[in-house]
């Protein structure tokens, strides 16, 4: 005869020794990625001119390739006054360390055989010039930063993201056409200060760091800010976050060592899918 459930026996569990909890790993002895410290001027060179080539293509894979606009450069760890440029026309997906060329701060290539956008260039020599201590300089037409730029409005503080540039970002409020000329670029780095980034009105986005990488960051942070503001306005009325809430958050998220930490996951990404960057 079948047992119904009700009839069936029940097993009393047996008594198990618990497991000892673990003891915690020391801090010490955990992988944690910080920047690298370089044990020649050759080394960082081939270090920055990698990462340069890995910005690019991530923001080809971004779409914030437009044409011929776009550069990110970086200044060169020994060579005075000299900068390393993606060239004229090249594809953001195609770059490679390799391909990067050379410029002075006039602009005249030094090392590579091809030519540069003088127009971009231009304005990025002179933020490099009034920002010693910045490593390297981001801008591409990107489609929030250019959304944003038409406004001629900043980033408000209504994410954590956000807040990374509060009070540390800043508006060139004038458009005169296409920026050739020395003039316009110290007018421009004149007016980003010592800030981490600023909004071009009518162009788009500039950013800065002590990296190539926390540049890249910034860039990418503050494009994304800026689809968050223009949605989030389309949506209703954004809420800010209060001013000391605002800065301590900053505080917390604004370095450029944070940035950096921030894009590791993305160089590992973009390297793991195209090491030939590399070359």
């Amino acid at each position: 005869m079948t047992e119904t459930p009700a009839e069936m026996p029940v097993e009393t569990p047996t008594l198990q020794t618990p497991l000892p909890v673990p003891e915690p790993v020391p801090v010490d002895q955990l992988d944690f990625a910080m920047p690298p410290v370089h044990d020649s001027a050759a080394d960082e060179r081939a270090y920055r001119r990698q990462r340069i080539a890995a910005a690019l293509r991530l923001f080809a894979r971004f779409g914030y390739e437009d044409g011929v606009s776009g550069h990110v450069t970086a200044r060169d760890p020994e060579l005075q006054d000299c900068f390393w440029v993606n060239p004229f026309g090249e594809p953001f997906a195609t770059m490679t360390a390799r391909k990067l060329v050379l410029v002075n701060g006039h602009g005249e290539v030094v090392l590579g055989t091809r030519r540069v956008n003088q127009a971009a260039f231009a304005v990025h020599a002179e933020v490099h010039r009034a920002r010693p201590e910045a490593v390297a300089v981001v801008h591409t037409h990107s489609v929030h930063g250019r959304a944003l730029a038409a406004l001629g409005e900043l980033l408000d503080p209504i994410t954590q993201e956000a807040c990374a540039f509060y009070e540390d970002h800043a508006l060139y409020d004038a458009y005169t056409g296409v920026a050739v000329d020395a003039d316009e670029g110290r007018r421009i780095a004149a007016a980003l200060g010592g800030n981490k980034g600023i909004v071009l009105r009518n162009h788009g986005l500039l950013t800065v760091g002590d990296s190539v990488d926390a540049a890249a960051w910034w860039f990418h942070s503050m494009e994304r800010c800026a689809q968050v503001q223009l949605t989030a306005r389309a949506a209703g009325k954004p809420v800010r976050i209060d001013h000391r809430d605002a800065v301590a958050t900053r505080e917390q998220l604004g370095s450029d060592l944070v940035a950096w930490i921030s894009y590791q996951p993305l160089w590992r990404r973009i390297v793991a899918a195209e090491p030939e960057l590399m070359s």
